[in-house]
């Protein structure tokens, strides 16, 4: 097994080769983040979890949680909020690194983190009885370490300080104590530079040559460090500041520096500094003699007088490209998107090229080679990406009548040669397929050449084109859980019909752990590789179907989901879940006494058909659509991100005006249907009432509860307990189907039969933008008025993102209940096919795909949750009370089950 550093939250986390640098969160610290230091201070625990999530969120692969505070106990505060971090999945997934000062808060930590951590830091400070103590503990928790260049005579500041103490430590800790080498994080220090202090002049190149010299002689050794202490002296500059630690990134980690706490929404791109200040800056970090001579310093000071404020000037379009040679200027137009004179360009290539084949295996693909290389090295993003191909795919319809003659003149033959072909589909009872789309687009952009069959696409029709057109590789695509089954039955059905081909999984719902537990097995002939995102696809397929890159990649894959499926076994099994009825008796008790809510103004359903488009796109959260094109950071702080920031407002104005086109042209046609009942739980489920009598039974709500082991007395919940029992209190319960429309995908078909795949998956973004604004803003209005439990809210669309409102809006098939087949009751009772014309497929799906449905619980303790795993005693009891045999029941919980679901046992019992 390589000796790769191996972390995990609830998910596991490897840091291999393929992994340049791994970037630590570093704002749920309290003495880096002046506003998460208030929220803990003032116990506001609830936002404080969302400074975690939406580090998260934006991309931190670790995240550094620090409780130093003067004013707070500081081991009392780290035990309370981890445990708070390890209920909230979507935080939890990441692993923890616990910073302290304070070894009994380390250890605090220790005791109640999940998965495998990192400890930041432990030192030589304290002399080697010391260091080992707590090394050993580290050990003993299974942990990986940060030391920091420090003994018992101080901080290491030199070259020769950070090797002779880092070197000494990493004797002790491998040699004496046995510790896994690639467990073991040193931080040589991060010190200020062009202080005016001529001894600070050295130290950034000191950092960077003690990593040169840890990673050649300390192996499987990392290196991390906090970069903002780089360009302390520069407080208040953040352009000068993001410059700096741009350029001490960019030459610290070609030293092999692999890791950092550094706030990844504010790096300057290395290569778009402005050059001036980029020299200025290398020359503090390299300790350089500048050019026009003088100090480094003096002549960084010059320039931060000039970029003070970070202004940047409004660009003047520039056409001097265009008198570029014609194979420069396609370059060009393909590298930034540019369709306006794409046309006269690829007809005046045509004119001067042997044949219209070379024109785009000449300057079309050499462009298209510089888009990857761009995007490889992270100096494009996916939106420019898809620009390009939008550029490419034009000039393509115009060469392809062109090629279609020659062909018919010569009989044949001729053909275009393509590094591959590449079938794509979303599965069976899956109508999703934005992610597959774009997926598409990078690889074709590669010179992949791709089928792409749609969505709801059946196993038989997958395999029988696969075939047919004798294809390289199969991509699955699902966003539902049922896809994940359907993924699995395909990947058995590969294996039984002889495949070898490799099968590429991606989506919203899969993961490398299900992916490695359940569908690799099933496919032995051939490999199996998850796919977290486009960018990483083109370099998983160039490996796949390189004949000397594939085996010693395959048996890499192999290894690594060998260790994942190992590992989760191990967690799975190691985790403390109670009996359903243990979890029942720790359910939520709320105190119903005196409980009271308004009824609603209406009962049953009522369609809603008074939607303005424009007060819509009020309610639009913007930061899922930047997430849909692959761009990590919240909106509107991504629009200023010096690294995606151009991109970013590119993409945003570009919506812009689609969005203003689809208002005014009327694009959409929004439907929805809002309906309520009276209600009252049992037990686990929700009894819903013909009328306000309840004495006839409409429909019965089932709901799943956590089997967690909970501490410090927290609840197993279920949606169930926010409903006030029956013979307790009179209580209510709301649904909803609201929808954009199914105009969008006619609207997307007709953009890509005009090749402007661009603007096909921009409509499909923005029709999801519109039906989660429609589901916020019919919420609200059910809050104030249909309901109205609460008439005198009145937060502005911008807050309601936050959720600062009484009341929650669950959906089947999400964390709080992921059965799907709830769906279908909430259907029946609204029904929605008829009132929305939204359908849903066998798998559950909603169709059209830009369309939300969910319940409304009013209850102002009623929270969001995950039900997590659930155990057999509870998955048969859950059968018996929908009337469904339990083989029915697992087949669609089985991404929920703790256990395997075995056909056999299921009949014999």
């Amino acid at each position: 097994m390589s000796r790769y550093l191996r972390l995990s939250g609830l998910e596991p986390f490897v840091l291999t080769p393929d992994i340049p640098f791994v970037n630590i969160g570093e704002r749920t610290n309290v003495t880096g983040s002046a506003r998460f230091r208030k929220l803990i201070t003032n116990r506001d625990y609830t936002a404080a979890l969302e400074v975690a999530r939406d580090q998260v969120e934006n991309g931190a692969q670790i995240i550094d949680i620090n409780m130093d505070e003067g004013l707070i106990d500081s081991k009392a505060v780290m035990i309370e909020f981890l445990n708070l971090v390890a209920s909230e999945p979507d935080i939890a997934r990441v692993p923890i690194m616990i910073d302290s000062s304070k070894w009994e808060v380390i250890e605090a930590g220790l005791q109640c983190v999940q998965g495998k951590s990192v400890v930041n830091s432990i030192s030589l400070k304290e002399g080697e009885e010391s260091f080992r103590h707590q090394a050993s503990l580290c050990l003993a928790y299974g942990a990986a370490v940060v030391v920091m260049a420090f003994d018992e005579d101080g901080q290491a500041d030199t070259f020769e300080r950070k090797t002779e103490i880092c070197a000494r430590a990493y004797k002790i800790l491998t040699e004496e104590l046995g510790f896994p080498p690639e467990d073991i994080i040193f931080d040589p220090n991060v010190f200020a530079i062009a202080t005016g202090i001529e001894e600070h002049d050295n130290y950034g190149v000191d950092f960077i040559e003690a990593t040169r010299w840890i990673r050649q002689n300390l192996p499987h050794a990392h290196v991390s460090g906090g970069v903002s202490n780089l360009s302390f002296s520069f407080r208040g500059n953040e352009a000068v500041r993001e410059a700096m630690h741009a350029v001490f990134l960019y030459h610290a980690i070609k030293a092999g520096m692999d890791m950092g706490i550094v706030n990844a929404g504010q790096l300057a791109v290395y290569d778009q500094i402005d050059p001036d200040l980029r020299e200025a800056c290398e020359d503090v970090v390299l300790n350089r003699q500048p050019k026009g001579g003088g100090t480094a310093t003096e002549r960084m000071l010059e320039m931060a007088e000039r970029f003070r404020g970070g202004a940047r000037e409004e660009r003047v379009r520039d056409l001097a490209w265009r008198e570029w040679p014609v194979e420069k200027r396609m370059e060009h137009a393909l590298v930034n998107g540019i369709t306006e004179f794409i046309e006269a360009d690829t007809e005046e290539a045509r004119l001067a090229a042997g044949r219209p084949l070379d024109v785009i295996e000449g300057p079309l693909m050499a462009g298209m080679n510089v888009v990857g290389d761009l995007f490889g090295a992270g100096k494009m993003f996916l939106p420019q990406v898809v620009k390009s191909a939008r550029v490419m795919k034009q000039a393509v319809a115009i060469l392809l009548p062109y090629m279609e003659e020659e062909k018919r003149l010569a009989g044949g033959g001729n053909e275009r040669q393509t590094a591959g072909k590449v079938l794509m589909a979303t599965v069976k009872g899956d109508v999703h397929d934005i992610g597959k789309n774009i997926v598409g687009v990078v690889l074709a952009c590669n010179n992949y050449e791709i089928i792409d069959l749609g969505v709801m696409v059946p196993p038989q029709k997958i395999l029988q084109v696969a075939r047919d057109e004798k294809v390289d590789v199969i991509g699955l695509s699902g966003l539902i859980t049922p896809s994940l089954d359907e993924m699995v039955h395909l990947a058995a059905e590969m294996e039984r019909e002889g495949f070898s081909v490799p099968l590429l999984i991606g989506g919203a719902t899969t993961s490398k752990v299900h992916t490695a537990v359940k569908i690799a097995p099933r496919y032995d002939r051939g490999q199996v590789v998850y796919v977290t995102d486009a960018s990483r696809a083109v370099g998983v397929v160039g490996q796949l179907l390189s004949a000397t890159q594939k085996p010693a990649y395959v048996d890499a894959i192999r290894s690594e989901y060998s260790d994942v499926a190992a590992r989760h076994h191990r967690n799975e099994s190691a985790k403390q879940r109670l009996p359903l009825t243990a979890a029942r008796a720790n359910a939520m008790k709320i105190d119903w006494s005196g409980y009271t809510v308004a009824a609603p103004s209406f009962t049953g359903p009522k369609i809603i058909d008074d939607w303005d488009l424009a007060e819509i796109a009020r309610y639009i959260d913007w930061t899922p659509f930047f997430q849909t094109w692959e761009m990590k950071g919240v909106y509107p702080r991504i629009l200023d991100d010096e690294k995606q920031g151009e991109a970013a407002r590119s993409l945003f104005d570009d919506a812009q005006e689609m969005l203003a086109r689809i208002i005014n042209e009327r694009w959409f046609n929004p439907r929805a249907v809002v309906g309520f009942w009276p209600a009252n739980a049992v037990g686990d489920d929700i009894r819903l009432y013909a009328d306000a009598d309840r004495r006839d039974e409409l429909a019965m709500l089932h709901t799943l509860r956590q089997q967690t082991q909970k501490r410090d007395g927290r609840p197993n919940l279920a949606l169930s307990d926010f409903v006030a029992p029956e013979g307790v209190a009179a209580d209510w319960m709301g649904g909803f189907v609201v929808t954009a429309g199914p105009e969008e995908a006619a609207i997307s078909e007709r953009f890509d039969r005009e090749n402007d795949n661009y603007a096909a998956i921009m409509v499909k973004a923005l029709a999801d933008r519109f039906a989660e604004a429609m589901a916020e803003m019919l919420h609200e209005r059910v809050r104030r008025d249909y309901w109205g439990y609460a008439p005198d809210e009145a937060f502005t669309p911008t807050e309601l993102i936050a959720e600062p409102y009484d009341g929650i809006r669950p959906a089947p098939g999400y964390p709080a209940q992921p059965d799907h087949t709830e769906k279908r009751t909430l259907f029946h009772l609204l029904d929605a096919e008829a009132a929305t014309g939204v359908a849903l497929t066998e798998s559950m799906a909603m169709w059209p795909g830009s369309s939300v449905s969910g319940f409304y619980i009013g209850h102002p303790e009623a929270y969001y949750f995950g039900v997590a795993k659930i155990e057999r005693d509870q998955a048969a009891d859950y059968a018996r009370r929908k009337g469904m045999s339990l083989d029915e029941v697992e087949r669609w919980l089985a991404p929920v089950l703790n256990y395997e679901h075995d056909t056999g046992a299921v009949a014999a019992a």
